[in-house]
């Protein structure tokens, strides 16, 4: 890649943790302008994907993608084809349009690996679209549960029913307290062209403990970040712009939460200090919700937590 490989708010992020030296030399061997073949092959056996958009207000949105096995193709190292349509009700419905940034994350959580793709949708069509690659790079399997998505499709009693509300309602607290894991969206605000393939949205998995989003008065959420790749891609987004998007997934039944957060990094503090393994927090204040019911047309089994959470710790510890 000739452009920057990170842009100012990642960079700002990695000084301030020590690494911005050695990022500078890792970022470009492994953040390339196209895919790999082991990365196209990932994404086309894949039945879902989750995705990174920003609405006309400039909020960025956390959704997912869901269709049995081999919905994702790539024709070349630099596109990917996705056959499918948002669900209904997903954000995603309003934020999709030729020419949009978007984030791509491609999880496979089973086996832990997951790859990433930021890029430019082009060629919308009413079966899919088409995105043209910025940046492809690989995630380790940290914080990853392994549980194996099956896809069931069909009719469900409840599949339909939405639920908007400006905070978290019961179910929608029940749910986040509940969670593992959460996806989160976040998007690059500043100069475009300093930026370069570094800007746009980005999309990424965070895990943990069950109840490691912890759940304030005022729907006020915090939650711990753990030792990454040093990338920073949502850190340093939320650097320049604070506002982002959370995605919950019940794994059982398919219900999907979508949250608008305006979110701040909490660099230390007791807090901090009091919970194992925490190397910041996130606190995440809840503008709006949206709770879709049975909406998700893949069902899990038990997860099986990551064992590089055995070392974390709770809140309920902390």
């Amino acid at each position: 890649m000739t452009e920057p490989t990170f842009h100012q708010g990642e960079r700002a992020v990695q000084q301030r943790v020590g690494v911005q030296e050695r990022m500078a030399q890792v970022g470009p061997r492994v953040i390339r302008d196209f895919m790999p073949d082991q990365h196209r092959a990932f994404f086309a056996q894949l039945p879902f994907v989750i995705v990174g958009t920003v609405d006309g207000a400039g909020q960025p949105w956390a959704s997912v993608l869901a269709q049995p096995i081999g919905f994702i193709e790539s024709p070349d190292p630099w596109h990917l084809l996705l056959h499918a349509q948002p669900l209904r009700g997903d954000p995603l419905e309003g934020t999709l349009a030729d020419g949009v940034p978007i984030g791509l994350l491609g999880i496979e959580p089973h086996t832990r690996r997951r790859n990433r793709m930021n890029g430019v949708v082009q060629g919308l069509t009413p079966t899919g679209f088409e995105v043209a690659v910025s940046q492809s790079f690989g995630n380790c399997p940290k914080y990853i549960q392994a549980r194996e998505p099956v896809y069931v499709g069909g009719h469900h009693p409840l599949k339909g029913q939405v639920f908007d509300s400006a905070g978290l309602d019961d179910a929608a607290r029940r749910m986040v307290e509940a969670a593992d894991t959460v996806f989160i969206a976040s998007a690059f605000a500043g100069d475009s062209a300093q930026a370069g393939q570094a800007g746009g949205v980005d999309v990424s998995h965070r895990g943990g403990k069950p109840g490691f989003v912890r759940v304030d008065a005022n729907s006020v959420l915090t939650m711990p970040d753990f030792l990454g790749n040093f990338f920073f891609n949502t850190l340093g987004n939320i650097a320049l712009n604070p506002r982002a998007g959370l995605l919950f997934i019940d794994f059982a039944n398919g219900d999907l939460l979508y949250l608008a957060v305006t979110a701040e990094i909490i660099w230390d503090g007791p807090e901090l200090q009091a919970f194992e393994g925490a190397q910041r927090l996130l606190r995440l204040r809840v503008q709006t919700a949206r709770r879709l019911q049975a909406a998700l047309p893949l069902r899990w089994g038990a997860g099986q937590l990551s064992p590089a959470l055995v070392h974390t710790g709770s809140w309920a510890q902390a």
